[in-house]
Parts: structure tokens; C-alpha cells; sequence
């Protein structure tokens, strides 16, 4: 049955990784993948999350399976995170949560439950968007779009273009927005914009999908969700995809989130029960482990101040690390105005390095970084920053 088959292309990104571990150079770096690093080089345990689990080990009584969508716990506290404690979308009951695999799960569950009852939708995804989205989408069946976004040029978003497409979307296709730290480009819309792209979406009767991968690594966990606080505000439906992987640092517990906010909370209901189908169909429930995690955190007063204090130093290390590689950029000679760096958000950055130098820098001097020059600014250290630069002086 096999034997016609040829060997897949890797992923671009944990791919690259791939190629990273098989280097044999003791001083190589890897600003590949998206997970936070502090300056040993190390992806942390929280201690917010070791406390939980030494709970869980103590009071934990059975393995039994959960429901199909998960813990209500779990979901009340996902949806405090998502909307604030006490939205009016909470107690009026139009938000539904489902425990999801990871927020890539949350966003397959989304296309899913999407290409269910509206086959014929285009999903409209930012140009550029996470190397996976596309792969995701199409699995569910979608045809896909780009609308502009990053404007290479500036370095920046291209928010003209970008609002002219959106105008001219379809009533009832779906558009992909990142809430936050936009990945690749770390490129963010402001408030005013995010407040026009709103009201686009209540023109057009567009329906906006949400990719809210990065809670807290933006300004705060309250100023990053503002874009959804907008979009209900004006009565809008919407569905999230959210993920626990960065903001808590449970990468391999797979722990993320699908919401979906409709017009009632019969509505809301009605089409949960959908979700669920989806679900049932693809990974039946959920795992309990990460989740319960997250709950334990959320539900215990302490162990949240702990959690948001500690996130607080991860987002604070990240844009350090921003203004840290502008200024020693600067002091190994470059003339290159690299200041956008320190205006774009979360873990990623556009650094404008063409794929030849990208080439270069892993071929020359075992530096790792996506083709399309993205870097992870979670990779840098204080023992790797100064040949970091080097290497990008000596390849500019």
C-alpha cells in the first residue's frame, strides 16, 4: 500500500528544529519554534503549576473519562480570561467552552463545527498567518483567502489594504483574526483599528473567527483580550480559539479552548451541541491533566496572583530582550534601522533577513530561523545575544 509513497515535506518550523538538533555545534541557537525560554535557555515549569499539580497529586480521585467538552471549571475559567469575571456574555449564558487538545484542537474544532452548517464559506486568513493555519482549514474542507496584513516595507501593518479587503468579504464567510502578538509578523492593530475592523464585521456580516494563542504575552491579560470585548459589545457572534500552551507554559499537556458566543443563550445551546458532534467524532473528550492544571490555578486566589505574576516576568523578559537585540544590533556597526522591533508584540518578530541570509546564518554559523526571517525572541540569552549579532552583521 506504501510503496508509491514519497517522503512528506517537513513542517517549516518543527522541521527546522529537527535540523537544529542534528547540529553537532556546541554553540548553535535556535530561534525557530514559538515556545518562551528563559535566559538559561530552558522552557520553565511555572512554580504556579508545580503547586497545582502537587494538588492534584494530593486530592485527584479518579481517571474516569471527562465529559465531551471538559470540566465545567475548567470552562468558567477559560471564560473569565476570555471575557473578564462577570461579562454580561457569562451570566447571560451566550458563551459555551469546550477543553480542546491544545489550541491548534481548539482550532480544528472550529473549522469543523464551522464547515458543518455553512459548507460554501471562504476562510480569509491574514497574509502572512501561523505556518498551520492554512493546513488546518483545509483539512476541514475550506477554500482559503488571504487578506493583506504585514507591509514589508514599513515593517508594520498595512491596515489600508488590509480594511479595504475586509469590506469587500462576503456576508457569512469566515475571517481569522489574531487577538494578540500577531504570529508571524508580531504585528498588532491599535485600539482605533481594531474598532474599525469591529465595525467592518458588523457592516458585512462577516464571521470572525479568533486565534488567541498568546493572552498575557501583549501588554497584560486584561488589555489583550480588548479586541473580543469590542466585537460583543456590538452584538456580534464570534467563535475563539484560545491556547494555555504559552501563557501557562503547558506546552506538552496540549491544553487549550473552543468558545463560541451566539445571539441567545437558546442559540448558543443549540449550536454547542453541535461542538460536541464535532468533537465526539475527532478526539471524543478531551485529556484531563493540563486542564485540570489550569482550573486548580484559576480557582484559587493565591495560586492566580502567583500565575499572573509570573507571567508578568515572562512577557517582561520578552520585551527586554527586543530592546536588547535593537541596541546591540546597533553596536556591532549595523546601519539598518532595526526599531521596529521594539514596536511589535509577543514572542515573534518580521526581522526583514531575506531567505538567503536566513540560509546563511544556519549554514555558516548554526543560527535557526524560519525562511521568511521570523524569529522567536524567546531563544535569545545573555550567552548567545553577542553572537547572534555578529552573525547578522557578518550575513547583512
Amino acid at each position: 500500500m506504501f510503496n508509491s509513497l514519497t517522503p512528506a515535506p517537513p513542517d517549516p518550523i518543527l522541521g527546522l528544529t529537527e535540523a537544529f538538533k542534528a547540529d553537532p555545534n556546541p554553540e548553535k541557537i535556535n530561534l525557530g519554534v514559538g515556545v518562551f525560554k528563559d535566559d538559561a535557555g530552558q522552557t520553565p515549569i511555572l512554580s504556579a503549576v508545580k503547586k497545582a499539580e502537587e494538588l492534584l497529586l494530593q486530592f485527584e480521585s479518579t481517571k474516569s473519562y471527562l465529559p465531551i467538552s471538559g470540566s465545567t471549571g475548567y470552562a468558567a475559567g477559560v471564560q473569565n480570561l476570555l471575557l473578564g469575571e462577570g461579562h454580561s456574555l457569562i451570566s447571560s449564558g451566550r458563551i459555551q467552552t469546550a477543553h480542546t487538545p491544545g489550541g491548534t484542537g481548539g482550532l480544528r474544532v472550529a473549522g469543523d463545527f464551522l464547515k458543518g452548517f455553512n459548507a460554501d464559506a471562504k476562510l480569509w486568513v491574514s497574509n502572512p498567518t501561523w505556518a498551520n493555519h492554512k493546513g488546518v482549514f483545509a483539512a476541514c474542507g475550506f477554500e482559503i483567502e488571504d487578506y493583506p496584513y504585514y507591509d514589508p516595507k514599513t515593517f508594520g501593518l498595512d491596515f489600508e489594504a488590509m480594511l479595504s479587503t475586509l469590506k469587500r468579504i462576503p456576508a457569512g464567510d469566515i475571517v481569522l483574526l489574531h487577538v494578540c502578538c500577531h504570529n508571524p509578523s508580531g504585528v498588532d492593530p491599535s485600539p482605533e483599528q481594531w474598532a474599525e475592523i469591529a465595525d467592518v464585521a458588523a457592516e458585512k456580516g462577516w464571521f470572525p473567527l479568533f486565534d488567541f494563542a498568546y493572552q498575557g504575552f501583549g501588554t497584560s491579560v486584561e488589555a489583550d483580550r480588548a479586541p473580543l470585548l469590542l466585537f460583543a459589545e456590538k452584538g456580534l457572534e464570534f467563535v475563539v480559539a484560545a491556547s494555555c500552551s504559552k501563557n501557562f507554559g503547558l506546552y506538552n499537556e496540549r491544553t487549550g479552548s473552543f468558545s463560541l458566543v451566539a445571539d441567545t443563550a437558546d442559540s448558543a445551546a443549540a449550536a454547542f451541541s453541535h461542538v460536541k458532534r464535532a468533537i465526539r467524532t475527532n478526539y471524543s473528550n478531551p485529556s484531563s491533566h493540563g486542564g485540570a492544571i489550569v482550573e486548580t490555578i484559576l480557582g484559587d486566589a493565591v495560586l492566580t496572583q502567583e500565575w499572573l505574576s509570573e507571567l508578568d516576568g515572562m512577557r517582561e523578559r520578552i520585551h527586554g530582550l527586543r530592546s536588547k537585540l535593537v541596541d546591540t544590533l546597533a553596536s556591532k556597526g549595523v546601519d539598518r534601522d532595526f526599531s521596529f522591533i521594539t514596536r511589535q508584540n509577543g514572542m515573534f518578530s518580521f526581522s526583514g533577513l531575506t531567505p538567503d541570509q536566513v540560509k546563511e546564518l544556519r549554514e555558516s554559523h548554526s543560527i535557526y530561523i524560519v525562511g521568511s526571517g521570523r524569529i522567536n525572541l524567546a531563544g535569545i540569552t545573555s550567552s548567545n545575544l553577542d553572537r547572534l549579532c555578529e552573525a547578522i552583521a557578518t550575513v547583512l
